[in-house]
């Protein structure tokens, strides 16, 4: 339930986007949405698979951002803002190289003195592994972070959503995934991609087998889940870091709550609640109203004031 109906029936009509497109130099682009509010600091959210700015939870947490004075800005992964990507490539659930490129323009055109990052799903593995990568390297004015339902153990994700119980989910996924890839493929006859693997995938481990994985210089799913997993990278990361997983979230198994990481470093906060589903934590109605994720953000990031 706190999974489905958010996704399905939130509805957030208050949020405005600028768009920036920037060019980058393998020929491809990204697509950052602005949502400003005249501020000197700014939150940068990572949406999750197949999400966009256009998600309910990544405009709520743009909302919340700019209720608290704050700029927003959603980072568009490859192929995700409305329009194909140029290249055979993609985004994937390890891409920490474009975040850099993204944090680099920003600070590079943009005068923000603090910044935040949230990352929903897949965006947050992104954002974790990229902070453990850096570790004491992350650019000074990057205050803290806020991770949201993340498959840490990008291998036990995949094996929850191959369970009969999370089909609907995994097939929702796959039916997307499936029509972009197979774009990919015949846009580029060259590639050695299989057709028929891709076709016959059903589930994410076949999947990432037969695109993800190669496509992106992996070979194999195997090599894809243990290289871009950020479980292992939450024990470097060195700037104050919220993870929020919840128990009954459909996309998480048991090694998806990174409890010993957590205890050990001093940065990182885990919380896991026992409902919330995957990036739905429906606090009241309606559902326009705050979700208690974007409450957890805002104490976290901005020190307690409630706006609602």
């Amino acid at each position: 339930m706190n999974t489905i109906v958010p996704n399905l029936f939130r509805k957030i009509n208050d949020v405005q986007y600028n768009r920036k497109r920037i060019e980058l130099h393998d020929g491809d682009f990204i697509d950052l949405d602005f949502s400003e509010a005249g501020s000197k600091d700014l939150m940068l959210i990572l949406h999750g698979l197949e999400g966009s700015s256009e998600r309910a939870y990544a405009k709520g947490t743009v909302r919340i951002a700019n209720q608290h004075g704050v700029d927003a800005c959603v980072f568009n992964m490859r192929g995700c803002s409305g329009e194909p990507n140029r290249l055979i490539t993609s985004y994937h659930s390890g891409r920490t190289d474009d975040l850099g490129l993204v944090l680099e323009w920003i600070q590079n055109n943009r005068n923000y003195a603090n910044i935040f990052l949230v990352g929903f799903s897949l965006g947050g593995n992104i954002l974790l592994k990229y902070l453990g990568e850096q570790g004491g390297s992350v650019p000074s004015n990057i205050c803290s972070a806020v991770g949201i339902s993340v498959p840490v153990d990008l291998n036990d994700s995949a094996m929850e959503l191959s369970k009969l119980k999370n089909r609907i989910y995994l097939y929702r996924f796959l039916r997307t995934l499936k029509t972009k890839s197979l774009q990919k493929v015949r846009q580029f006859p060259e590639s050695d991609l299989n057709e028929q693997h891709l076709l016959n995938s059903k589930d994410f481990f076949q999947y990432d087998d037969a695109y993800t994985a190669p496509v992106h210089g992996f070979g194999t799913a195997v090599n894809y889940y243990e290289k871009c997993s950020s479980k292992k990278f939450i024990p470097e990361i060195k700037i104050p870091t919220m993870l929020i997983n919840a128990l009954d979230d459909p996309f998480l198994g048991e090694s998806c709550y990174p409890r010993t990481e957590a205890e050990q470093n001093k940065h990182v906060k885990l919380l896991i609640p026992e409902r919330g589903g995957h990036v739905g934590f429906v606090e009241s109605w309606p559902l326009s109203r705050m979700l208690w994720t974007e409450r957890k953000i805002a104490e976290f990031m901005f020190g307690g004031k409630e706006v609602d």
